[in-house]
C-alpha cells in the first residue's frame, strides 16, 4: 500500500477530526463568549452556532465518507 493509496482516506479522516474540534470549540463559544465580539467576526454566541453545525456536518460527511473507503479499499 502506497501513500497515494492512503491519500483520500487520510483527507476524510482529518475532515472528521476537524469537525468535532469545531463542534466541540461551537459549544465552548456558546457557553462562555455570550455578549461578546470574537476577532471582528461578530457575537461569540452566534459564530458558535456557525462553528457547531458546520462541525457537525463535516463530521458526518466524514463517517460516511470512511465507511465508503472501507468497503473500497
Amino acid at each position: 500500500m502506497t501513500f497515494k493509496d492512503l491519500m483520500w482516506p487520510l483527507i476524510v479522516f482529518s475532515t472528521y477530526i476537524t469537525g468535532g474540534i469545531l463542534t466541540f470549540g461551537g459549544v465552548a463559544l456558546i457557553l462562555f463568549m455570550r455578549g461578546k465580539d470574537l476577532w471582528g467576526w461578530g457575537d461569540g454566541h452566534t459564530v458558535g452556532y456557525m462553528f457547531v453545525f458546520t462541525g457537525l456536518l463535516l463530521s458526518i460527511f466524514g463517517v460516511l465518507m470512511m465507511r465508503v473507503f472501507r468497503n473500497r479499499i
